[in-house]
Parts: structure tokens; C-alpha cells; sequence
């Protein structure tokens, strides 16, 4: 049966809603200070939205951008969250240069209105 083309079209709306949501926690992260170090940083263990730092503190972002905060606080599963955790050991293996005093993972929520939530230190193990 040929496809209908739905499940693209709802795979790029879903991309460009990922676009958007980035962009949108970028811009959050420069107002508070951050140095964004990487956007979509690839590596052999995964992905990372976003890497920032300050002084003291270097960052990786998940960003889940969701109809509601809610639904965008379920949408990060316990293997996807061992797959940042690699990626971030990977990427940070490679850039030694950027070790800060302080790691974390932090998640940035975004609802379909365009506000963010961002949750400090959610990925722990």
C-alpha cells in the first residue's frame, strides 16, 4: 500500500516544533548569561540539544517541546535520559577544555504557547 503522506507531515511538523523550541530555549539561556558551547551536538553515544556554560557551571540541555508541560515532562524516557548521560560523557571526554566546576543536565520544557520550564539537574545517576 503506498503511504499517504500523513506520517511525513506530521514528522516535519514535529521537526520544525523541535526547531522552534531550541531556538526558543537558546535565547532563554544567552538572556540568563549562558555561552552556548554546541547546538545538536552529535557524537557516537547520541545528541545533545544544547550545551552551555558560565563560569563556573557547564550544562546539557534536553529540550521537549510538547503540546503542554506535562506532556512534554513524560516525553523523556529513562533510556533516553542513559543515552544523554553517555553523550554528555562522550562530548565532554572530547572537550576537556570546557570541565567546569559544576556538570548537570538540566531539561527545558516548552508548551505549545511558547512558554519554557526548565528543571535544573533532571537527569541524575
Amino acid at each position: 500500500m503506498p503511504p499517504d503522506g500523513r506520517r511525513q507531515r506530521r514528522g516535519a511538523r514535529a521537526f520544525r516544533t523541535g526547531h522552534a523550541g531550541e531556538a526558543a530555549a537558546v535565547a532563554a539561556l544567552l538572556a540568563e548569561g549562558w555561552t552556548i558551547l554546541a547546538r545538536r551536538a552529535r557524537g557516537p553515544a547520541g545528541e545533545i540539544d544544547i550545551i552551555a556554560a558560565n563560569g563556573t557551571t557547564l550544562i546539557f540541555v534536553e529540550v521537549k517541546a510538547r503540546p503542554s508541560f506535562r506532556e512534554a515532562a513524560f516525553a523523556l524516557s529513562a533510556a533516553q535520559q542513559r543515552r544523554l548521560y553517555a553523550a554528555g560523557e562522550a562530548w565532554l571526554a572530547a572537550n576537556p577544555q570546557h570541565a567546569r566546576e559544576e556538570t548537570r543536565f538540566d531539561v527545558i520544557l516548552v508548551a505549545a504557547d511558547g512558554a519554557l520550564h526548565r528543571i535544573r539537574d533532571a537527569i541524575r545517576f
